[in-house]
């Protein structure tokens, strides 16, 4: 490429990483060559004169004009149920229990190769669906009063052998529906179970019937006219929402750009709350048109959100057809999945388990990869599963992805190392995807998320090494992983991080300008000694979520890091924050919790804090420094 400009005398400075070009970057003399997707941004500068305006241009090296046509009517496999009004609600009914008697037990569904997707074309629907394992429920309106539920989605604990507790209610969603609930909506779950894009007109229930545990959870984008109540639910985080009041608190309640949201008190209660959230955007999302054809909604991104987007009307944003998505099912490889993105086909990926031998290559900005159903991804040989270019706008959402039996070094990293554009009008969403070491089967994986890309938002994931499973599948030798989530890109914000058991650091976050809205950990629990788990000479342990010590930036509002040390109650971690100690790096509403007093944490962040008391109550720090 060449750069011109018409000021007689005047030199030309540019930049080829997307940042802002000064009188100090590379002086323009001669054309440049553009190998590799690339922002290249100039301004002219003369003695004398004001610098002129940044001339920017981005280049994309390798990827497709277009998708090959795909059906805009595509069948999605027999593992999506498609339901429309004109079916009796008996019909339904039976269909919704048979799915849920297959998906329902703790014992065997939890680590089945089930999964199903239940989708409501526009309509009204008088039903109850209770929600399994590794179950979607989505309507396919363009808005959530499109399709209207007079009954219930519910999560409870279903189950004699879960004894009330609701704690193991993982991998499960509602999204993009109303609910006419009658007496509330139970929605209690634990982790990997998001609630999107919901209007419950009444009361949303949090909490199992029988007061129980649960170990929760996440709400974005939704309305509830009534109360929401929390009560036995352990944590919880609550983003761009409205709700008409709200109940209960046990140890970390979060909300960000959620009106009605209770006043921030914590930790009596303990509720951390912020008027709006800095950056966010709201999932892709499918629905039909009114000529029947389907098509998937990208919703636009937003900054300083308060309020569901839809609550004035219908989501801004902008929708592609279904033409132009590859129709992931059964039968698909990971070389007939990489050729449909070298096309520059979009994936939307339906219920199923899919072993990679290669990697997933996404090159093309704004790819959206979209799974219902918890489609599972399970890189076999020791690959990484999937891995993205540092380009603008890519979409993931959906998606399990579960680590072979041989260590891959990452199961989705995001830029690769070193990068360095800027992504800020149009970054990456890293959204449901969720993270597995071990529980089905012996995985393994150094690192789970990688993201060096900057400006990402990571909004809702649970990076989980298994601390429970089939038979074989999990312990300190078997299971192996590192760290959850390590974080080199600048200005990466997170809404919504449970990161668990990893057996080193769970977060290492090294790029400047981070933010995390939300944070739940539990330390790993099977550490079999001391000796077997220390950062440093002389230093127990592993902090669960560490900046780097170069990072002069970063700010995080309600943490909370458990341990439960069973194997060895002895094990003591030093502290569950380290961070550099700069006024730059800002910590709100932190705390540690030993379950049940089965091994002690000292400090929550550095040297601050106390230690963890016996009888499984807070430790608390406010604001550090």
């Amino acid at each position: 490429m060449t750069l011109a400009d018409a000021t007689a005398g005047a030199s030309i400075r540019y930049t080829r990483d997307g940042s802002t070009p000064t009188a100090a970057s590379t002086p323009y003399s001669a054309p440049i060559s553009v190998t590799a997707t690339a922002t290249i941004k100039a301004i002219a500068i003369k003695s004398g004169l004001a610098d002129s305006a940044v001339a920017s241009a981005t280049y994309t090296i390798g990827a497709s004009a277009s998708c090959p046509t795909q059906s805009d009517t595509p069948n999605f496999g027999p593992n999506v149920h498609i339901y429309d009004p004109s079916m009796s609600s008996a019909t339904i009914q039976a269909q919704l229990d048979a799915q849920f008697a297959q998906m329902k037990d703790t014992a065997s569904a939890q680590f089945s190769e089930n999964r199903v997707a239940q989708l409501f074309k526009p309509g009204t629907y008088a039903v109850d669906d209770n929600v399994g394992y590794y179950t979607s429920v989505a309507g396919l309106g363009q808005n959530p009063g499109d399709v209207t539920i007079n009954g219930h989605v519910t999560v409870d604990a279903f189950n004699a052998s879960d004894a009330g507790n609701a704690t193991q209610n993982f991998w499960r969603s509602a999204e993009n529906l109303a609910i006419n609930p009658v007496g509330g909506n139970r929605w209690a779950v634990a982790q990997a179970a998001p609630f999107r894009r919901i209007d419950v007109r009444g009361d949303l229930q949090l909490y199992p019937a029988s007061y129980g545990w649960a170990s929760g959870g996440y709400i974005a984008d939704t309305k509830v006219s009534g109360q929401a109540a929390s009560i036995s639910q352990q944590q919880w985080y609550t983003r761009d929402s409205n709700v008409g009041s709200w109940a209960g608190g046990v140890w970390n309640m979060v909300f960000s750009g959620t009106a009605g949201a209770p006043a921030n008190t914590f930790p009596n209660p303990p509720e951390t709350t912020l008027a709006t959230t800095p950056v966010s955007r709201d999932v892709p999302y499918l629905y039909v048109d009114g000529a029947g054809k389907y098509r998937v909604f990208l919703p636009s991104l937003r900054t300083n959100a308060s309020g569901a987007s839809w609550a004035n009307g219908s989501t801004p944003g902008t929708s592609q057809p279904m033409s132009q998505f590859y129709v992931v099912k059964a039968g698909d490889t990971a070389a007939t999945i990489n050729n449909a993105l070298s096309q520059g086909c979009n994936l939307f990926v339906t219920p199923g388990v899919y072993h990679l031998n290669q990697t997933l290559n996404i090159t093309r900005p704004d790819t959206v990869v979209l799974g219902i159903g918890y489609p599972t991804f399970v890189p076999d040989n020791g690959v990484n599963a999937i891995q993205v270019a540092d380009v603008d706008g890519v979409r993931l959402k959906g998606l399990l992805i579960d680590a072979g039996t041989t260590n891959s070094a990452a199961l989705l990293t995001v830029g690769p190392s070193g990068s360095s554009a800027s992504h800020a009008g149009n970054p990456t969403t890293i959204q449901d995807v969720f993270f597995r070491i071990g529980g089905q089967i012996a995985g393994k994986a150094t690192t789970s998320l990688i993201v060096n890309s900057n400006n990402a938002i990571i909004d809702h994931i649970w990076a989980w090494r298994a601390d429970h499973g089939k038979a074989g599948s999990f312990g300190w030798t078997t299971n192996t992983a590192d760290t959850g989530v390590i974080v080199n890109g600048s200005s990466v914000l997170a809404t919504g991080l449970f990161v668990e058991h990893y057996q080193k650091h769970e977060v290492v976050w090294n790029g400047q300008n981070g933010k995390t809205i939300f944070f739940q950990n539990e330390m790993p629990y099977d550490v079999p000694n001391q000796s077997a788990w220390m950062s440093a000479a002389g230093v127990n342990g592993y902090a669960a979520y560490k900046v780097g010590a170069g990072v002069t930036t970063h700010e995080a509002w309600g943490l909370g890091s458990y341990c439960y040390f069973n194997v060895n109650p002895a094990v003591n971690s030093y502290h569950a924050f380290e961070v550099p100690n700069t006024p730059g790096v800002k910590f709100h509403n932190a705390l540690t919790v030993s379950l049940g007093g089965v091994g002690t944490i000292t400090h929550v962040i550095n040297d601050v804090g106390a230690v963890t008391a016996s009888n499984t109550t807070p430790s608390n720090v406010v604001a550090y420094p």
